[in-house]
């Protein structure tokens, strides 16, 4: 006789899971045997840590699109995987988690390692969160937790009680009072605007003189239509940091990432458009949006909720970004005066050459955006990356050239550390012939990623293609927030706080079996990344980088310079001024 966790790896093999994250427990034991039995359909991989557990999980639904599901036994093991569901919930990803509880006799009794699971999991879960109390509810409440979590684009969860999950299987719902039947599946509708609204969006684009495009996320699939947009009304491009990998940045009039972490040219694309057509994003980093009044705009989304939401918007269109923009073109009408065109043409070259001479300026020992404007020229065409949050992700937004289709995913809108070694986990199990590069900066290394280290140099030898390189950016401090208190606090480096202490990173690599590479010059920066990709297995490259290179916004207002300015006299810094004035030097020509 199967029982109900039998039941529940059969149905998740019915929704086409292939794996499963997590850690093993008590709580959960009859559904780790029932995984046992299953021979590998769906397979269970263990991890070091159920938080890193719940960022695969997220990982797989960014690298797939398709939903990610972890597990995880009652009590700390379900709290532990709160961190990487609120990274599903807070970028719209379809995740679901299934967790143990104790004993449904001893529930409310303060046993061992019981706690109120709805209530730990009623945000980041509120969309779909129950208990499975009986066997005929099995199948209906994993169906909707997968239908709610594809549909909606949310982590949900399922608690199953241990006694629930050794109960015999009903193999067959009686039809009955009180007894729901489900099927295993789920469809997306086509969304589209109507036809009043897209012609309200056509007049208003159709009258702008400066039109600028920020693309989002949402914006995937659509870059046909992005550029038949540019070319009919001379345009210029701006991207979300989500919004990166829509399409490559090599196009004149791409001026590449927007924001705090973004360019010149992305930051003069905004403050001097009069038109704004918003395509897929709702990106945080207001101020770098046209001054409110400034352009008249559009915005395309598939969730009405988010549209408006983050600059005042004239014509809201609710649907699909592809489907949305192919029925706008042809309402466009091609523009003559192509001056805006060269403005965005002439950022744009500009900012290609401040970003070449930022990552030749001299450092000690080495300038971090050297070694991530090198690493472009070597990425494999099929190459995914994963990006941790941190001084990496300003590296990566600004100097990374990905590949056509590249994917790369980072932690969004929760911009948590230590997610990077979980994302590229997710994305070479997926797809274990193809190339993984993650980066990611020595704190968020030590967090969770010397730990998952141990998890690629256990699987590595099962891949197709044995190439995992993870960049590590060792400069011993936590750069990102070092420089966010000189600029927003005008505080000096609290050195208690933001030392990381010093770890042989190429040399634990070595210690796992992996391959390990030490640069600290930048002669040795090119060969590094040539060797690291022609490697017969997983390789960490650590590369000694100086913590001093400044994280300076595009365009910063020289009153906030000048606060950071305050900031590094308190400390003394004055390696770190000097990096500062260079820069500013680099944005001024």
């Amino acid at each position: 006789m199967s029982t109900v966790a039998d039941a529940l790896v059969q149905r998740l093999r019915t929704w086409g899971v292939p794996r499963v994250f997590g850690f093993a427990g008590d709580g959960i034991d009859p559904l780790l045997a029932a995984l046992r039995r299953a021979g590998g359909d769906p397979e269970f991989v263990p991890v070091r840590h159920e938080e890193t557990a719940a960022f695969m999980a997220t990982g797989h639904a960014k690298y797939t699109g398709a939903p990610g599901v972890c597990l995880a036994t009652q009590g700390p093991g379900a709290i532990h995987l709160l961190n990487g569901l609120y990274d599903a919930k807070l970028d719209h990803r379809p995740v679901v988690a299934i967790v143990g509880q104790v004993v449904t006799s001893a529930l409310g009794t303060g046993y061992l390692q019981e706690v109120d699971l709805h209530s730990l999991f009623k945000d980041v879960c509120g969309r779909y969160l129950q208990t499975v109390s009986a066997p005929e509810q099995l199948p209906v409440l994993l169906d909707n937790a997968m239908r709610t979590a594809i549909s909606q684009g949310v982590p949900t969860c399922l608690i199953v009680p241990h006694d629930v999950q050794r109960a015999d299987a009903v193999d067959e719902l009686p039809h009955t009072h009180g007894v729901v039947p489900s099927s295993a599946v789920v469809a997306r509708p086509r969304v589209l605007p109507r036809e009043e609204d897209l012609r309200r969006a056509a007049d208003v684009l159709n009258a702008g003189r400066k039109v600028a495009l920020l693309i989002g996320r949402g914006a995937e699939g659509a870059a046909t239509g992005i550029a038949e947009v540019v070319a009919r009304l001379g345009a210029g491009v701006t991207a979300s940091l989500l919004g990166k990998t829509v399409m490559t940045e090599d196009a004149p009039w791409h001026t590449g990432v927007m924001g705090h972490l973004g360019t010149t040219a992305s930051a003069e694309l905004m403050s001097g458009c009069d038109t704004l057509l918003i395509v897929g994003s709702n990106d945080p980093w207001t101020e770098f949006y046209p001054e409110p009044g400034q352009a008249r705009a559009v915005q395309i989304d598939i969730d009405a909720r988010v549209v408006g939401g983050k600059y005042p918007v004239e014509v809201p269109l609710v649907g699909d970004s592809a489907e949305t923009l192919r029925a706008l073109v042809p309402l466009l009408t091609p523009t003559a005066d192509r001056s805006w065109e060269r403005e965005v043409f002439e950022g744009v070259a500009r900012w290609r050459q401040v970003a070449g001479r930022r990552a030749r300026h001299p450092a000690d020992p080495l300038n971090p955006e050297l070694v991530v404007h090198e690493l472009s020229g070597h990425l494999p065409p099929d190459v995914q990356v994963a990006v941790d949050v941190g001084s990496s992700t300003y590296w990566y937004a600004r100097h990374l050239a990905l590949p056509v289709g590249a994917p790369a995913h980072t932690s969004g809108y929760l911009a948590s550390m230590g997610c990077s070694l979980p994302y590229g986990l997710a994305a070479k199990l997926h797809a274990p012939d193809r190339p993984v590069v993650a980066l990611v900066g020595d704190g968020a290394m030590q967090m969770n990623g010397l730990m998952e280290l141990i998890t690629v140099a256990d699987r590595w030898r099962a891949w197709a293609d044995p190439r995992f390189v993870v960049l590590v950016l060792h400069n011993r401090d936590l750069g990102e927030v070092s420089w966010e208190q000189r600029e927003m606090e005008g505080d000096p480096r609290f050195a208690t706080s933001q030392r990381v202490p010093d770890f042989p990173y190429a040399a634990y690599a070595e210690l796992l079996g992996l391959r390990g590479i030490r640069v600290d010059a930048p002669d040795q920066v090119g060969p590094a990344w040539h060797d690291a990709f022609h490697a017969d297995r997983p390789v960490v490259v650590e590369a000694l980088v100086d913590p001093d290179v400044p994280l300076l916004a595009p365009h910063l207002p020289e009153e906030e310079v000048d606060t950071m300015r305050r900031a590094l006299e308190q400390e003394p810094n004055e390696a770190a001024s000097e990096q500062l004035r260079r820069q500013r030097a680099d944005e001024a020509g």
